[in-house]
């Protein structure tokens, strides 16, 4: 089927927020800034998702699962833009509202993996998890972590650096520490020591957490 329009994906994102999360019952058609006759709400109707009355847009149960799925490539896009990005406040809200209509084809399912299954947005407003989600819950696969949740002897692969100070991201790199490197903790108190290839070094607390590390699948 069609990908549906980045416009009808907002309209479908709007209702779960006001209906499923907020118990509304449907939404004024002003409110979606949405009109009869409007292709975008056309569109919805012609699949079924959505079911218009007087001036009101009511969400069908048809409609009910691809609305979650576009909140939660909204949500998903708000914690990529704000934890890894660190794109802050109304830009990083731009950014996601942009960025999330990207997210089709299994890009979500990397996404959520990458942000190690997150439950809620930066808001604190949930995530509906994905079937990665439960898989992972499943085999007890955490996806990727910062080098402070490993323990004592355990490894991974760097999946990436979260450092956005340029003075960090160079001493990280210049240990050796990149994306692809395997990395083995020795010890995490007083300080976090690691080994990478051959050598071994000391970081603090503050630095460890900008070491995102890939857990192997068990």
């Amino acid at each position: 089927m069609e990908r549906l329009s980045p416009k009808a994906e907002e309209i479908l994102e709007s209702l779960w927020i006001a209906t499923v999360e907020g118990n509304e019952v449907g939404c004024l058609l002003t409110a979606l800034q949405v009109a009869p006759g409007d292709d975008q709400l056309v569109e919805l109707e012609g699949r079924a998702y959505v079911e218009t009355r007087g001036e009101r847009l009511y969400l069908r149960k048809e409609g009910r699962p691809e609305a979650e799925m576009t909140v939660r490539r909204h949500r998903l896009a708000e914690r990529l833009m704000m934890d890894i990005l660190d794109i802050q406040g109304d830009e990083g809200n731009e950014q996601a509202c942009a960025f999330e209509h990207l997210l089709h084809q299994g890009v979500d399912t990397k996404i959520c993996t990458l942000l190690n299954h997150p439950t809620t947005c930066p808001h604190g407003k949930p995530i509906p998890p994905g079937t990665c989600c439960e898989e992972a819950r499943q085999k007890g696969s955490p996806g990727i972590v910062p080098m402070t949740e490993l323990k004592s002897g355990e490894a991974g692969e760097i999946a990436y650096l979260a450092a956005s100070d340029g003075k960090k991201m160079q001493k990280l790199m210049s240990m050796g520490v990149l994306p692809g490197s395997d990395l083995n903790l020795v010890q995490s108190f007083p300080s976090y020591i690691f080994k990478v290839g051959h050598s071994q070094f000391a970081v603090d607390d503050s630095l460890a957490r900008e070491i995102y590390i890939r857990r192997p699948v068990k």
